[in-house]
């Protein structure tokens, strides 16, 4: 006499059957024709990809006094590179970028910002400044600011420009 589990294929076959596991009547999610007037449909909610935001970014720079010509050329290399550069200001000691940035969230928008100038410092030959401040606000904070006569005034002279 064969000794194994109740609907468990021989031994020695390749085909493996599944069966499944009784958890209750609450799970049950094939009511039988008695049943279906007290219960609920069973849906299956699909979870909606987060939504990305538009975020203004404020990124400043400043190290040891490089050539102007030189922070120049290397912004205008950033901005070709970061197409989303709205504008740049600079200085041989210091610089300031602004640009919008599309994330889902304010911590992506901030990753993103802090990785930007690291990551373009080399391709782009920029000097090898510190990051010493970041804004990061949502789109509708900016207008509200701009609106009421606060922070920058939105960047009119899109490009490179000297302090």
């Amino acid at each position: 006499m064969r000794r194994a589990r109740p609907g468990a294929p021989p031994r020695g076959t390749a085909a493996r059957t599944l069966t499944s596991v009784g958890t209750g009547t609450d799970a049950d999610r094939n009511p039988r024709p008695s049943d279906t007037a007290q219960r609920e449909p069973v849906t299956t909610a699909r979870k909606e990809p987060p939504q990305s935001k538009l975020w203004h970014v404020t990124l400043s720079v400043s190290g040891a006094e490089a050539p102007l010509a030189e922070v120049r050329r290397g912004l205008e290399q950033l901005a070709h590179d970061h197409p989303f550069l709205l504008t740049s200001r600079y200085a041989n000691d210091h610089a300031e970028i602004r640009y919008w940035e599309e994330a889902r969230d304010l911590h992506d928008a901030a990753a993103v910002a802090l990785r930007l100038w690291g990551e373009h410092r080399s391709s782009a030959q920029l000097p090898p400044w510190t990051i010493v401040g970041l804004e990061v606000i949502d789109r509708e904070t900016y207008h509200l600011r701009v609106a009421e006569g606060y922070g920058p005034p939105p960047a009119a002279p899109v490009g490179v420009h000297p302090y």
